[in-house]
């Protein structure tokens, strides 16, 4: 073998820069030198490329094999959002995940024009308390109610919520400083 073929350069092959060999010389006799050793360990020693895992037992189930094929396999790299929602399904954290989600996206869920007048203020179980701004609103969601469970149920799942509690504005209290009389209290102020 000449010293092109090699690769080396003339001063290089005369007694070279350690040993007077080429990168390739030395990682073909480091491969040899670890082969000799695996013989004298008593392991084989094989050319070429593994063979996959075969299956135990029947060699028809193609479930076990070691290679992934083209279509999705459970250890291929799965998405975040189904990582998570495994690990709090896990845990049981899926119920405060799902009310969270419930109040955060409540605009995106019933619309801009309703969430501008209503706002959900608890989950108590399966009823879902929301507050409306006025007594009209109150009575048109109401009347909407079905619909906006089916809504919910569409992006947060079923039987989270299946009944609405809708309530309107608060009065004003009478009721002022920390002392406070039981009952209807003097009305005689009034006459």
């Amino acid at each position: 073998m000449s010293d092109e073929e090699r690769g080396t350069t003339p001063s290089e092959s005369a007694d070279g820069p350690l040993t007077g060999q080429t990168g390739y010389d030395l990682a073909r006799a480091a491969l040899e030198e670890a082969r000799a050793a695996a013989r004298a360990a008593g392991k084989p020693v094989g050319m070429g490329r593994a063979a996959p895992i075969r299956p135990r037992g029947r060699t028809g189930d193609r479930s076990r094999r070691r290679w992934s094929g083209a279509g999705p396999d459970p250890r291929d790299p799965q998405p975040f959002g189904a990582m998570i929602g495994a690990v709090a399904k896990r845990h049981g954290w899926q119920p405060k995940i799902s009310e969270g989600t419930l109040f955060g996206m409540w605009p995106s869920i019933v619309g801009d024009d309703i969430a501008a007048h209503a706002t959900p203020t608890r989950l108590d179980g399966t009823v879902l308390h929301v507050s409306a701004e006025s007594t009209a609103w109150a009575t048109q969601l109401r009347y909407m109610q079905g619909q906006i469970i089916a809504k919910i149920a569409g992006v947060i799942g079923h039987d989270m919520v299946t009944r609405l509690r809708i309530t309107g504005p608060q009065a004003p209290s009478w009721r002022k400083g920390p002392r406070h009389i039981s009952g209807r209290g003097p009305r005689d102020t009034y006459g």
